[in-house]
């Protein structure tokens, strides 16, 4: 991710520079995943019921851009996304988690030259803080913008406060707080969301780098965008129906996603396409199963969707072996994985 830190005076009418608005401006990336995230184990903390898998795209074409001021000047929090402001969303438990959480692990901002300090960790507790973002790419369509719009204000807030972890991984802790996958988000390469559940907080529930995005520098993401419309059954809904509901998802969570993460994990270190390609469109067919076998059944897939799929499978036919892998995430949009000399 890219970072860029800006600290603006605003007079007041006596001239004087203070209060000052710190400001950070960061951008973050997307991620897809290749073993699906779909229903939480427990809804406060946002855990899921299984380990899940990414690969983080390039920021090129598809990223969050994120801006997170603080001043004494702020009488309130408030969030402007894509240019429109969100009225009600900073006091929402996803947007407070992550500022807060952050904040909690703010230090003091030292002054480069004089080494004074000019802020105190007290002193950015009582600062409300303005955050603007916007995406290069639709929201809620499928494409995880969830996902890079709260790995952009977690990556800002940490920024801004000068964060430091307490232990290894707990940004990652706090973005999935906003939104599961943004977790995955806060790395390059190849991602892996672990579980945990072991801890009873759930500061094991925590994403792990397995390969940076120089270990396979010719795996290429081709994205299809079917339909730019917002999907009908958001996923926080949809998942919550499906752990209801669906019996195949227990079952998958239970006795297959260990089995697919092991395959995955391996087929990355030894950049094996013909094992990654197939276990992710396994895993991709398996995921919008569990939204049929959910009551009443969850469509996020449409023809053209199908289309792509049945063309994938025509295609490596042809090839005679797998040069392209799909996966589809909740909505109808593809990504499709592929290598450089394809």
């Amino acid at each position: 991710m890219t970072t860029n830190k800006i600290t603006v005076a605003v007079p007041k009418a006596d001239g004087n520079t203070n209060p000052i608005i710190h400001k950070a401006t960061v951008s973050a990336p997307t991620n897809i995943a290749c073993i699906k995230y779909w229903g939480k184990a427990d809804s406060h903390y946002n855990t899921p019921i299984n380990d899940s898998l990414s690969l983080t795209l390039d920021q090129s074409d598809l990223r969050a851009v994120t801006s997170a001021s603080a001043s004494l000047a702020f009488d309130k929090d408030r969030l402007w996304l894509n240019g429109s402001e969100e009225v009600g969303a900073a006091s929402s438990r996803r947007f407070r988690a992550c500022v807060d959480g952050v904040r909690a692990l703010a230090t003091e901002k030292i002054d480069p030259d004089t080494k004074e300090v000019i802020v105190s960790k007290d002193d950015w507790k009582k600062m409300h803080v303005y955050i603007a973002s916007y995406n290069t790419f639709p929201t809620a369509a499928g494409l995880a913008s969830s996902a890079a719009g709260y790995a952009a204000l977690v990556a800002a807030l940490v920024e801004l406060f000068g964060a430091k972890e307490s232990y290894p991984g707990e940004f990652t802790a706090i973005a999935r707080q906003g939104s599961g996958s943004a977790c995955r988000s806060l790395y390059g390469g190849f991602v892996a969301w672990r579980a945990g559940g072991e801890k009873s907080d759930w500061s094991d529930s925590i994403a792990e780098q397995v390969a940076d995005e120089a270990h396979w520098g010719e795996v290429r993401a081709v994205i299809c965008v079917v339909s730019d419309a917002k999907k009908e059954t958001s996923s926080t809904a949809g998942m919550s129906t499906s752990v209801a509901t669906s019996e195949l998802l227990a079952f998958r969570a239970k006795e297959v996603v260990s089995k697919r993460m092991k395959i995955i994990e391996e087929a990355i270190k030894a950049k094996d396409f013909e094992a990654f390609g197939k276990v992710t469109m396994m895993d991709s067919n398996q995921f919008h199963a569990t939204c049929l076998d959910t009551y009443p059944p969850i469509f996020y897939m449409n023809d053209v969707s199908r289309s792509i799929v049945q063309l994938v499978h025509r295609y490596n036919d042809w090839a005679g072996e797998i040069r392209a892998a799909y996966t589809f995430d909740a909505g109808p949009n593809a990504v499709l994985y592929t290598l450089d000399k394809h």
